[in-house]
């Protein structure tokens, strides 16, 4: 019996290693919270001090302190490093609050991060500042962009969508409120595509109108025709549509003058006209000519497009550029309009150029960030923004046919706007099993 016994405990000692390793490589979340977290938290709390003495992060005391040390405690004086305000674990890792003794700034924290990433033994360490003189590290267990899976529990507002997975294991939300105007860059097979198809996604579940522009013939956008509120799919149509939209600005501008307010949403509800997002799938078909005769049409389609980028925000219509290099070499206009956009996302680029076009006026680590990032590594990129944050991000996988389908279930909310009637896309009626087959039948003769 007692040999019986000996055998099940191995057998389940087996099994319980065997299960670990396979949740480690398999299933990283239930292996950080059964395993990583209680080694990490404990490794946390042993070594804090000292790691924070060694990666110069402790100041000296005040002499107040240094007095009560040495004359009443009757101990050494020992180096102050920052106050753990609280500490609390997530599915992903370990939240850090910590209060910043008098001498250390947030830069000081994270200029430390690596070190800290590596003395800890965590996958990250992003240090965020919450509030002067408080600062919050978000570590990270696992890679947790290797397979994205969006929080359960979203922060959404009017205007604002999740549309990727941080580093740090929260949720990049596009909030068009805050950072109206966005341009998005990468290189073929880099994820451009899909972080559009998530942006489409979650948009077409919210009271707003979509407006495309694909110079490509539509190839990108013509599926999400039930949802689109109008669709240029040549740069001819893209630039009377352009103008139709800065008609449309100048009405919404004397509507607010009507109103005495300087903003829409500071209109009452019942006059307030349907914010627009106008989606531009490649930017360079808007610039690029075939003669020279061409070029005054382009001019001004560009400078029309500048003008919505200048006045636009304040009545709720917002661009969405997406495009694989954007710059002076575009042509005039180009700088003029992209210091418009505020939000920056970069995916894979092809030279060093391009992430300077889209970072170069966030911070030099941003464009190194964008430029190491790995070829078998679709979706990944760099978001930003004029402010000088940034991170890196990684949008879910979502097929063309998935955002299509949310486009024609929420059909029912394109808004009605008679401006860009002209301009809505024919929704194809889906083809059913009861019609008639072309194949003419052929007799079966002895």
């Amino acid at each position: 019996m007692s040999d019986l016994a000996t055998v099940l405990e191995a057998t389940g000692a087996l099994a319980g290693v065997g299960g670990l390793g396979y949740a480690k490589g398999h299933a990283p979340r239930v292996y950080w919270s059964l395993v990583g977290l209680p080694v990490a938290w404990g490794r946390f709390t042993v070594t804090y001090r000292s790691t924070m003495d060694v990666c110069g992060l402790t100041v000296q005391p005040s002499r107040l302190r240094a007095f009560m040390a040495r004359n009443v405690a009757r101990r050494e004086v020992q180096p102050v490093p920052p106050k753990v305000r609280r500490l609390r674990g997530t599915s992903t890792g370990l939240r850090v609050s910590l209060r910043l003794p008098a001498g250390l700034e947030p830069a000081d924290v994270a200029a430390a991060s690596e070190r800290l990433r590596h003395a800890w033994g965590v996958h990250s360490v992003i240090v965020v500042e919450s509030k002067p003189g408080v600062v919050e590290l978000r570590m990270t267990g696992y890679d947790v962009l290797k397979r994205v899976r969006m929080p359960r529990r979203l922060k959404a507002g009017s205007m604002a969508v999740p549309v990727a997975l941080r580093e740090d294991g929260t949720a990049f939300v596009r909030d068009y409120r805050k950072a109206p105007h966005g341009l998005t860059l990468g290189a073929n097979q880099s994820g451009k595509s899909m972080y559009q198809r998530n942006l489409i996604k979650g948009l077409a579940k919210l009271p707003v109108g979509l407006v495309g522009i694909d110079c490509k013939r539509g190839v990108e956008q013509s599926a999400y025709a039930p949802r689109l509120s109008a669709l240029a799919i040549t740069s001819e149509q893209a630039s009377t549509l352009i103008d139709v939209l800065v008609a449309e600005m100048e009405e919404r501008f004397d509507l607010l003058a009507e109103h005495g307010v300087s903003d829409l949403w500071d209109l009452p509800d019942e006059v307030r006209p349907v914010p627009l997002v106008v989606l531009v799938d490649e930017i360079a078909e808007l610039f690029f000519v075939t003669s020279k005769k061409d070029e005054p049409a382009r001019d001004h389609t560009v400078m029309q497009l500048v003008r919505l980028g200048q006045m636009a925000r304040a009545i709720g219509i917002y661009l969405e550029v997406c495009g694989q290099r954007f710059g002076s070499d575009l042509g005039k206009g180009a700088t003029a309009l992209r210091a418009q956009l505020t939000g920056r996302v970069v995916h894979r680029v092809n030279d060093k150029q391009t992430a300077e076009m889209g970072l170069g006026d966030i911070g030099a680590e941003a464009i190194v960030a964008a430029t190491s990032i790995q070829a078998d590594r679709p979706g990944v990129a760099v978001a930003g923004d004029t402010s000088g944050g940034w991170s890196r991000i990684r949008t879910p996988e979502t097929s063309p046919a998935e955002a299509a389908a949310v486009c024609r279930e929420f059909a029912h909310l394109t808004p009605d706007i008679p401006a860009l009637a002209p301009f809505r896309p024919a929704i194809a009626e889906p083809t059913t099993d009861e019609s008639p087959s072309l194949i003419k039948p052929r007799p079966v003769t002895d």
